[in-house]
């Protein structure tokens, strides 16, 4: 699929995700990530292309958040039906979100090591990989904490702990678990790509 082709998948979730957003400065909070990553992602491409396997990945993690966003993560359809059929005793999609937190920034923190640091082949890759999206989550999770300080009972939308006190252990957790088997499933395909696109740039130079 051709990156524009992405961005624009990208462009129209978050619009339609906005229509009608059932809490708008949720929307913003939980979206901000892609509001602020799509356009950076556009302006460097001609400088920092990125494999297709990570474009891919960030387009449904911005999809992700974009459901997420316009229903508030407790109350997205998809997983009112995956609690009630299979008897959970919450909404789970906020845990999938946080899986998918660490699944899709595994790739992305593994792709910026590869092509920007030594550490490219290097078995110290994986774990600093690991270490970096674990990092992530604990700032997410600060920052749960401060708009819960500054918005009080209004932040419970974009908290969506529904009432788990070990909510803040979990996310973190299923953040661990998605970056770990992001690396386990994708890493020779990611490393194909790499060296596909480290060909391209060296024809690119030698052109």
């Amino acid at each position: 699929m051709p990156p524009a082709l992405f961005a624009g998948v990208v462009a129209v979730g978050l619009a339609v995700s906005a229509w009608g957003a059932r809490d708008r400065t949720t929307w913003f909070l939980e979206t901000v990530w892609a509001l602020a990553g799509l356009p950076l992602v556009v302006l460097a491409w001609r400088r920092f292309p990125l494999t297709g396997l990570l474009c891919a990945l960030l387009t449904v993690h911005a999809l992700v958040l974009a459901l997420g966003g316009h229903y508030t993560y407790a109350q997205v359809p998809l997983g009112d039906w995956a609690r009630d059929t299979f008897g959970l005793d919450r909404n789970p999609y906020d845990r999938f979100g946080h899986l998918m937190q660490g699944f899709v920034p595994a790739v992305l923190v593994r792709e910026l090591l590869s092509r920007t640091s030594p550490l490219r082949g290097s078995r110290w890759l994986a774990p600093l990989t690991v270490c970096a999206c674990l990092a992530f989550s604990a700032c997410f999770e600060l920052l749960e904490w401060l708009a819960a300080e500054i918005g009080g009972h209004g932040a419970d939308a974009f908290l969506a702990t529904q009432g788990d006190v070990w909510d803040t252990q979990w996310d973190m957790f299923c953040a661990l678990i998605g970056a770990v088997l992001s690396l386990l499933l994708l890493s020779r395909v990611h490393d194909r790509q790499l060296r596909a696109l480290a060909g391209v740039a060296d024809t690119d130079r030698d052109g």
